[in-house]
C-alpha cells in the first residue's frame, strides 16, 4: 500500500474531511497501542513472588525483570527523537509494535529467567518508541485550539495504564499461570501491528538527519547509569550490592555532562541526537520540571502504598491492587474534561489546584498509621490521583505546544526521558527514606509493623515537602501560543 505524507502543497489536514478521518484513525490506533504497551510496563510487580517460586530464583535475580525494562526504556527513549526525524510514521509504528509483540511472545514461551529478561528488554524497546511517536503525531496533526482535548486522551494512557496494571496482573495470577500475562496481551499487540501496517498512513515528512555515533554511547552511559544507580539505591538502599551504588551514578552524571555539551555543540549543525534547544523555551522548561515532580510522586506512591497496605494493614496483593483502582479510574475519567477545560481557560488555573491537591494527598498519606481505616487510604489515594489528573494534560500540552514544529519529536523524547529518570528517582528517594526510618525505629525496639508504618509516613512526608516546590513552579506555567513558534535562536 502506498501512503502519502502530509505536505505543504496538499489539502489542509484540519479542514479536509478525508484527512480528518485519517487523522482520527491514526491517533486512535496510536492511543490503543500506547495503552497496551504502557499497561504491560507495570504488570510485573505483583507477579515477582510467583515467578521467584516457579522459576526457583532469588528476589534480587527476579528484580531484574523490572530493572532491565527500566534500563532499556531509559536508553532507547533519547534516541527516538532521531528515529522520528529520519523515518516515516508507519515505519516507526511497525518497528515499535513489532518489537513489543516479539518480546511478548518471547516472554510467553520463556522456560527460565534469562529468556524472560531478554523478552522484557525487547518489549521495552517497543514501549520506549511508542509514547514519543504518539505525542509527536498528535502535535503534528491537531490544531492548537483542540490539543488539550486530545492530550487528555493521552493522559488516560499515561496515568491509568500504570495504575491498573497491578490490578489486572493480580486478577490473572489468581486465575491462571503467569505466562498468561503475556499470552493475553499478544493478540492485542499483533492486531494493532497488522491494522497499523495495513491502514496507517504517514503523517510526517522525514528528514535526512545524520546520526552522531559518539552521542549514542554517551546517551546509553548517561541515562542507563542514572536509572540503574537510582534503581539500585531504591532496591538495595545503597549497600550490599556487587557494584557500589555511587559508581553507576557517577558514570551517569559524567556521561550526562558530556552528552549535554555535545548536543549543544551539534544542535546548530542539525546533527544532535537529542536537540536540547527545547530548554530555551521557558514554558517547556517549567512544564518539564513539574512533570518530573509528578512522576516522582506517582512512582513513589505506586511503590510505597502497596507496601503499607500489605505489610502494615495485612491486605492481600489483589486487595491492594483493587483499592488503587478507583484512583486510576478517576484519573482516566477526569482526563477528557481536563483537556477540554484546558482548551478554554489555559494551564495555570488547572495546575495550581492540581499541585495543591498533590501536596494534600501526600501530606495526608504521611498521617496513615498501623490502624488506619481502609477508607482513609482510599481517600488519600483519590486526593493524589485527582491532583495528578489536573496536572498531566496541561503540562504535556503546554510543554510541547510551546515548541516549534521542528522540535516536537525531540521534545517528546526529552519528556519521555525525564519521566523515566524522575520515576526511578522517586522510587529511590521514597524507598530509601522509608528504609532508613524503619531501621531507626527497629533499633529503638519498635515492632516491625509499627516501624514499617513509620517508614512509609517518612517517605510520604518527604514527597509532600518536595511537592511544595511544584506548587511554586505552577505559578510560572503559561499557556502555549496559538500560533506555532519559530525555532529558538533563529
Amino acid at each position: 500500500m502506498q501512503s502519502t505524507p502530509v505536505s505543504a502543497g496538499g489539502p489542509d489536514p484540519i479542514s479536509d474531511p478525508d484527512h480528518a478521518a485519517r487523522n482520527r484513525l491514526v491517533i486512535l490506533l496510536l492511543l490503543v497501542s500506547a495503552f497496551t504497551v504502557i499497561l504491560n510496563e507495570t504488570i510485573m510487580g505483583v507477579a515477582l513472588p510467583r515467578l521467584m517460586k516457579d522459576l526457583n530464583v532469588t528476589a534480587n535475580a527476579a528484580q531484574w525483570l523490572t530493572t532491565a525494562f527500566l534500563l532499556t526504556m531509559a536508553v532507547v527513549i533519547p534516541i527516538t527523537g532521531f528515529l522520528l526525524q529520519r523515518l516515516h510514521t508507519r515505519t516507526v509504528f511497525t518497528m515499535a509494535m513489532g518489537l513489543f509483540s516479539l518480546g511478548t511472545l518471547i516472554c510467553a514461551l520463556s522456560p527460565g529467567l534469562g529468556m524472560l529478561i531478554f523478552g522484557r528488554v525487547v518489549q521495552a524497546c517497543g514501549t520506549a518508541i511508542m509514547m514519543p511517536l504518539l505525542m509527536t503525531t498528535v502535535m503534528t496533526l491537531v490544531p492548537p485550539e483542540s490539543r488539550g482535548k486530545t492530550m487528555g486522551n493521552i493522559s488516560i494512557v499515561i496515568s491509568v495504564a500504570p495504575a491498573i496494571g497491578p490490578t489486572i496482573s493480580g486478577i490473572i495470577l489468581n486465575l491462571l499461570d503467569w505466562r498468561w500475562m503475556f499470552w493475553l496481551v499478544l493478540p492485542i499487540g499483533l492486531g494493532a501491528l497488522a491494522l497499523g501496517y495495513a491502514r496507517l498512513q504517514n503523517v510526517t515528512e522525514p528528514r535526512k538527519t545524520p546520526l552522531d555515533l559518539l552521542s549514542v554511547p554517551l546517551s546509553v552511559l548517561a541515562f542507563g547509569g542514572l536509572v540503574y544507580g537510582l534503581s539500585t539505591l531504591g532496591e538495595g538502599h545503597g549497600s550490599g550490592g556487587a557494584i557500589p551504588v555511587w559508581l553507576p551514578l557517577a558514570v551517569g552524571f559524567v556521561a550526562l555532562a558530556l552528552f549535554v555539551a555535545r548536543q549543544v555543540r551539534l544542535a546548530p549543525q542539525g546533527r544532535a541526537l537529542l536537540d536540547l534547544r527545547t530548554f530555551r523555551v521557558r514554558v517547556f522548561s517549567v512544564a518539564v520540571v513539574m512533570m518530573a515532580f509528578c512522576m516522582m510522586s506517582l512512582f513513589g506512591m505506586i511503590i510505597l502504598l502497596p507496601i503499607y497496605m500489605q505489610n502494615v494493614l495485612g491486605m492481600e496483593p489483589l486487595e491492594a491492587g483493587l483499592l488503587l483502582l478507583p484512583g486510576g479510574l478517576a484519573m482516566g475519567l477526569m482526563a477528557p474534561w481536563v483537556g477540554r477545560t484546558f482548551d478554554r481557560i489555559g494551564a495555570r488555573r488547572l495546575v495550581i489546584p492540581g499541585a495543591v491537591l498533590v501536596f494534600l494527598g501526600l501530606g495526608s498519606m504521611a498521617l496513615l498509621g498501623a490502624s488506619s481505616a481502609i477508607w482513609m487510604v482510599l481517600g488519600c489515594h483519590m486526593l493524589l490521583s485527582i491532583g495528578l489528573a489536573l496536572l498531566f494534560t496541561p503540562l504535556f500540552t503546554s510543554s510541547l505546544g510551546s515548541l516549534p514544529k521542528e522540535l516536537y519529536s525531540y521534545g517528546s523524547a526529552v519528556i519521555g526521558t525525564v519521566q523515566q529518570v524522575a520515576g526511578a528517582a522517586g522510587i529511590a528517594l521514597f524507598v530509601s527514606i522509608m528504609s532508613i526510618r524503619i531501621g531507626t525505629e527497629m533499633a529503638s525496639g519498635a515492632e516491625l509493623v509499627d516501624a514499617t508504618a513509620a517508614g512509609v509516613r517518612a517517605g510520604f512526608l518527604t514527597g509532600a515537602l518536595i511537592s511544595l516546590l511544584m506548587i511554586g513552579a505552577s505559578f510560572f506555567v503559561r499557556r502555549p501560543p496559538a500560533v506555532t513558534p519559530t525555532m529558538p535562536g533563529h
